[in-house]
């Protein structure tokens, strides 16, 4: 920790500390949720790595272009979570003389890049199926095995979803907020994207197995390819919510409104304090955040009594929310 404001109305003063053990906020990502986030995204991966070649051989034996899709879809999603594997990692790692306030920020490049990928072989290659199976009118389809597969996908997908959800679940109720304001307000973008995928993943296997059925009854391939098309539409979805929720991360982005309001209101209640002037936060990673802010103190306040009140304040931060890692404190007084 830097030392503590020395001359309350020149410029800013830092203090920074690592976060000590404590109370952790549901809203934001602390060590524990990165070691949970790992976890899971390494079952979603090999679920998706299993699912793919079974995808890929029964699209090749039923001639079904919506489960060659889907076998894209899945190979997209497994090359997902290699990126979203590597993004935890390097973006835990340690801050150093170069890069003072870590690597956090790292993840949300990688994990921007899963997006990319997910973009590039899952919806492209699904619309060019779709969109090949309707010009070229191929013939009827095999349907067993394509049901076969697109059945024990859907249990393996499901399974992956419902670890992720119930994780999500057990961490919402130990704060007693609704699970889906975790997901929404969560600066760890790992989390939102493994629950979207397998989302898609169940919601692209109802749509082929919907295509697959509809070329069965009515013995034209185009409800397949139409199938398929709208598969790489929900790809497309998907990769663009990804794409945006990391860009709003790797601009800056304030950590949430109820983090903010946490921070307002441990300052207020510090000895001496008599305002909070600007309060500016930024999520330098999922596990990171900056906090700066400008405090007006009591008139009759002495340089010492600054001091102590502002290293009361860095302590009530991080212990309130060890997310906070960083913080810089602006102490002036306020004048009657």
């Amino acid at each position: 920790m830097a030392e503590p404001a020395q001359r309350p109305q020149d410029g800013p003063s830092a203090q920074s500390s690592e976060s000590p053990q404590s109370s952790e906020n549901p809203l934001s990502s602390t060590s524990s949720q990165g070691s949970q986030s790992v976890g899971t995204v390494i079952v979603a991966g090999l679920a998706n790595l299993a699912v793919a070649v079974a995808k890929a051989l029964a699209g090749v034996l039923s001639g079904s272009a919506a489960v060659l899709s889907e076998a894209a879809h899945s190979v997209a999603d497994t090359t997902t979570e290699v990126l979203l594997f590597v993004a935890l990692r390097r973006g835990s790692r340690p801050a150093t003389s170069q890069y003072p306030f870590g690597y956090g920020r790292e993840s949300y490049i990688w994990a921007f890049m899963a997006a990319v990928v997910t973009f590039v072989i899952g919806a492209g290659f699904s619309i060019f199926q779709g969109v090949d199976a309707i010009q070229e009118r191929r013939e009827k389809l095999d349907a067993t095995v394509a049901y076969l597969v697109l059945a024990v996908s859907f249990v393996a997908e499901g399974i992956s979803l419902l670890r992720s959800v119930r994780q999500l679940r057990r961490r919402a109720a130990r704060w007693r907020v609704p699970w889906l304001r975790v997901v929404r307000n969560t600066p760890n973008t790992t989390i939102k994207a493994v629950l979207l995928e397998d989302s898609a993943a169940l919601v692209g296997l109802v749509l082929a197995g919907a295509g697959v059925t509809l070329s069965e009854l009515t013995g034209s391939p185009v409800w397949d390819g139409i199938a398929s098309i709208a598969i790489g539409v929900l790809l497309l979805m998907v990769a663009t919510t990804l794409a945006h929720n990391n860009i709003r991360q790797l601009v800056g982005r304030a950590a949430g409104e109820a983090v903010r309001e946490e921070i307002h209101q441990e300052l207020s209640r510090v000895p001496d304090v008599r305002g909070v002037d600007r309060l500016m936060t930024m999520q330098l990673g999922p596990e990171d955040i900056l906090v700066a802010v400008k405090i007006n103190f009591a008139e009759e306040a002495t340089r010492e009594e600054i001091e102590i009140a502002s290293d009361e304040a860095e302590r009530r931060l991080v212990t309130r929310n060890p997310a906070i890692r960083y913080v810089f404190l602006d102490p002036t007084r306020r004048r009657p």
